[in-house]
């Protein structure tokens, strides 16, 4: 693809300045108020400086109304946001992962947390499926699926691979759906060797193999950069963890 059509950030920067004689331009206000939203826990609150969620929220394209099915959600901090933001309208379907084998007998069940949240009636718009990826099945197709510093680990999964994953989501996005992936920076040219020891991945990697499943990169956008990270470190080293450089990308369904 031709990589002058991609619009990056700091392209969106530019046009935003130039349009500065109509009026500032601002984060919307569906956004601001899921930033805000009291229901939110203190921890997630804490972790706002560092993920920077209005800014990741708005450049990913998520409005109320949306539906957005989310990958590895985790402890659920995107969960709660991406709820807030689709609004009542909206849907977001929380792929959880089934419990490993080999996980210790009082191991809490990965998809504790997040089934937490789609407890609450706050969250009514959430709904967790436990299924391993490959093996999602939902009623409709979506606007956008979701994935936050996890695709490193779609290399690591043993029952499918990361193409596959990609062809899911290319199969569950409407024509001009959007496939929104954030996730932590590995060394220029390492390709996929860090994914299970650093937990890293490198970015141009991604680019190639999400796009040969049938998508086109539309966004790149350096909200989480760090050129302070060495990208030779685990991500859970104290000396960088919540500071990783990571890159986010939007890629568009091809129609």
């Amino acid at each position: 693809m031709e990589r002058a059509a991609i619009v990056t950030a700091g392209a969106l920067l530019v046009l935003a300045l130039a349009a500065g004689s109509a009026g500032a331009v601002s984060t919307p206000a569906y956004i601001t108020a899921a930033v805000a939203d009291s229901a939110r826990p203190e921890a997630d609150k804490a972790r706002d400086a560092e993920r920077k969620p209005a800014e990741t929220l708005e450049f990913a394209g998520v409005k109320p109304g949306d539906e957005v099915l989310e990958l590895a959600p985790g402890k659920g901090y995107y969960t709660r946001l991406l709820s807030a933001v689709v609004g009542p309208r909206g849907k977001v379907y929380a792929i959880a992962s089934p419990p490993r084998p080999n996980a210790a007998p009082d191991a809490p069940p990965p998809a504790a947390a997040v089934q937490a949240i789609a407890a609450d009636p706050h969250y009514a718009n959430v709904k967790v499926d436990v299924v391993r990826i490959s093996q999602v099945r939902l009623p409709g197709n979506v606007d956008v699926v979701w994935t936050s510093q996890n695709y490193h680990d779609f290399h690591n999964l043993t029952d499918t691979d990361a193409l596959a994953i990609d062809k899911a989501a290319f199969n569950h996005l409407k024509p001009g759906g959007t496939y929104f992936v954030l996730d932590h920076s590995a060394t220029p040219g390492s390709g996929f060797k860090d994914t299970s020891t650093l937990h890293r991945i490198d970015e141009e990697a991604v680019k190639k193999e999400v796009e040969s499943a049938g998508f086109e990169l539309v966004g790149e956008s350096d909200a989480l950069r760090n050129k302070e990270d060495p990208r030779t470190a685990k991500v859970f080293d104290p000396s960088i963890r919540g500071h990783t450089d990571q890159f986010i990308l939007v890629f568009r369904k091809k129609t």
